[in-house]
């Protein structure tokens, strides 16, 4: 695919109302603030801005606030959602992403208050329902996390 053609494929930057047409998640549990940069079936681009205000902070620990390394997993994952739903059409959809399994997860660097935390996610297998994704998130280009991931796409459980 040429330059130009690559290009164009891409979308972005995505703004929090678009991210939340994407995904179901809300406050407090939203991880994803903004999009820069999305190239359909191939990759994504996202932004946490780690605020001292999140809730987890309190007891994460007192003295010495770090996001836990779950968390930095699930703002992956949530970018993932992003680009699986958006690759697929699926933005407003209600189908769900749902976490199928965590390989190789690394954490490299501690993320505290006052970040960016830059989400890069590509996809390494794209099936119909399921996807395999790898993932990494920066602090000022140097990795804090990362790791590969399942996810099936789904519709939500009956109320």
């Amino acid at each position: 695919m040429s330059e130009e053609a690559t290009a164009a494929a891409d979308i972005g930057p995505l703004n929090i109302q678009r991210v939340m047409a994407a995904l179901p998640h809300r406050y407090p549990m939203l991880l994803v603030d903004r999009v820069e940069e999305l190239v359909p079936d191939q990759r994504i681009v996202a932004i946490k801005a780690v605020s001292m205000n999140e809730e987890f902070f309190q007891g994460h620990f007192p003295g010495r606030p770090i996001m836990p390394g779950v968390l930095q997993v699930e703002a992956l994952a949530q970018a993932a959602g992003v680009l699986a739903v958006e690759s697929l059409g699926l933005a407003g959809s209600g189908k769900l992403v749902y976490f199928m399994s965590i390989d190789g997860v690394k954490f490299r660097k501690p993320v505290e208050p006052g970040v960016l935390l830059r989400l890069e996610v590509e996809f390494i297998q794209k099936r119909s329902r399921v996807c395999k994704f790898a993932g990494r998130a920066t602090l000022n280009g140097e990795v804090a996390t990362e790791c590969e991931f399942t996810a099936m796409i789904a519709d939500p459980p009956a109320a």
